[in-house]
């Protein structure tokens, strides 16, 4: 599946999970909701992948942790917030980075209609991985 038809599929199944729960709960539960829809559309989702950071030729498991990946390249960051800030953004350009993918959303349950939640965010560098010469 091309990216862009994988993409418009995770936010049908978004745009579902919100319509069925509505703004204001936590992230795990749109998280857990939007894993199990989008399994249930034959999708392979991961959750929680620890993305290790590599310097210097040494890998230092430090916490990263992407919240879904779907189909081995759309990274998902979901959230519930009041707005998607600059920190946000950061930190999926960082997943999409340490892991070498191309594409990600962050996706925001916390408002009225799910399309102003939604931030598409393309990995247009090198992967930060940096390694001794």
């Amino acid at each position: 599946m091309k990216e862009n038809e994988l993409t418009q599929l995770v936010i049908g199944k978004a745009i579902e999970v919100h319509n069925d729960v509505g703004p204001g709960v936590f992230e795990h539960v749109y998280k857990e909701y939007l894993a199990l829809l989008l399994r249930e559309s034959g999708l392979l989702v991961e959750q929680e992948k620890p993305i290790p950071f590599i310097r210097r030729g040494i890998k230092l498991n430090c916490g990263y942790r992407m919240d879904l990946l779907v189909e081995n390249k759309l990274v998902l960051e979901i959230k519930s917030v009041e707005a998607i800030n600059d920190a946000h953004l950061a930190q999926l350009l960082t997943y999409l980075r340490l892991g070498n993918y191309h594409l990600g959303l962050i996706i925001n349950f916390n408002v009225v209609k799910l399309k102003s939640g939604i931030r598409r965010v393309i990995n247009g560098h090198e992967p930060l991985i940096f390694r001794a010469t």
